[in-house]
């Protein structure tokens, strides 16, 4: 199949290397000419020391390279999605099938990802399918096993993609709760933000233990009030990624939040991070979904102060754990 990934960061470029060793023909794009050119040059990708991408791969910027293609992967930050759909939706052939793999929710809008390729695309009647789980780009390049969720609103649409991208160390499972499994992906940063927030103050496993439950509790609240379904929650674009995210280096949501624990100011360590920490943005408009729809999400509220409104990271967890008392039923998703 013919396939362009949007994005050359590392999940993008990841992605392209696992597509283009399934047997189809892959066009990596970037926004940056500088960056393509490198591509070309070197066939490495500078996020990815050490990985080395197939002669036979395709860099560019010119987005006609999305005319033509059976699927089009969209990996660029959540920042850049609007746009970056709304120049290639003239260029698509219509019933592209189009992946969505960025994880975040749009700034302003507190539309999902999917939904804002959507409203750019609908036109051309392109399928928006969620990719998202557990996977680190740097594993993934060095073929360790990792398994991720398709889900789509049309399940067989979901199950093109699993063919697609699936091999003996890439699994892929199918789902038809896009909404949960793409709310998963943009709430987990949240959490892995502040869950380097306790690794930088030096508090214990107990910690943060307590706040990846308890956290994982408030993220599937807000996503059933919102459509997505309480098994998604437990699944691997739930727990699994939320798992991983909190506890790797890889994870720029956790290494930044590690700075801000140990005492650094919010946008120095973003700056020191040096790439983008959707955490950041994924507080505020989880922050205002929660108000939209009544949902106490009071881990997402401490994160938002520290962030935006420079509550001393040293106060929040003594705020947190002076809460009023309650049983784990009465705040329990299940």
């Amino acid at each position: 199949m013919k396939i362009t990934v949007l994005g050359s960061g590392a999940w993008g470029t990841a992605l392209a290397l696992l597509l283009q060793e399934n047997g189809n023909d892959v066009t990596l794009w970037s926004h940056n000419e500088g960056t393509t050119q490198t591509l070309r040059e070197t066939h490495q990708c500078k996020t990815l020391p050490g990985v080395l991408l197939p002669q036979n791969m395709q860099f560019t910027t010119d987005l006609t390279c999305v005319a033509g293609c059976g699927m089009v992967v969209s990996a660029v930050p959540s920042f850049a999605v609007r746009e970056t759909a709304a120049k290639i939706a003239p260029l698509l052939d219509p019933g592209t099938v189009i992946v969505s793999v960025s994880k975040g929710i749009e700034r302003g809008s507190s539309l999902r990802l999917s939904q804002v390729i959507e409203a750019e695309v609908g036109a051309k009647n392109c399928p928006v399918v969620v990719l998202s789980g557990p996977s680190h780009a740097e594993e993934v390049c060095r073929h360790i096993p990792t398994g991720l969720v398709a889900a789509a609103d049309d399940l067989a649409v979901a199950e093109l993609v699993q063919h697609v991208f699936m091999n003996k160390r890439f699994r892929v499972y199918t789902s038809d709760d896009r909404v949960g499994t793409e709310l998963c992906a943009a709430l987990k940063n949240v959490i892995a933000l502040c869950a380097g927030c306790t690794d930088g103050m030096g508090l214990g496993d107990n910690t943060k233990a307590l706040l990846m439950t308890r956290g994982l509790a408030e993220m599937a609240r807000l996503g059933v009030a919102l459509g997505g379904r309480k098994d998604t929650f437990a699944g691997l674009a739930g727990v699994g990624d939320l798992i991983v995210t909190c506890t790797s280096m890889h994870s720029r949501n956790r290494r930044c939040g590690i700075l801000i624990g140990e005492g650094k100011p919010v946008e120095e360590a973003i700056r020191e991070v040096g790439a983008v920490v959707e955490g950041y943005y994924a507080a505020a408009n989880a922050r205002t979904l929660a108000q939209k729809v009544g949902v106490e999400m009071p881990i997402t509220e401490a994160a938002y102060g520290v962030l935006y409104e420079g509550l001393d990271i040293r106060t929040v967890v003594p705020i947190l754990m002076s809460r009023e008392r309650r049983s784990e039923r009465d705040e329990s998703w299940v």
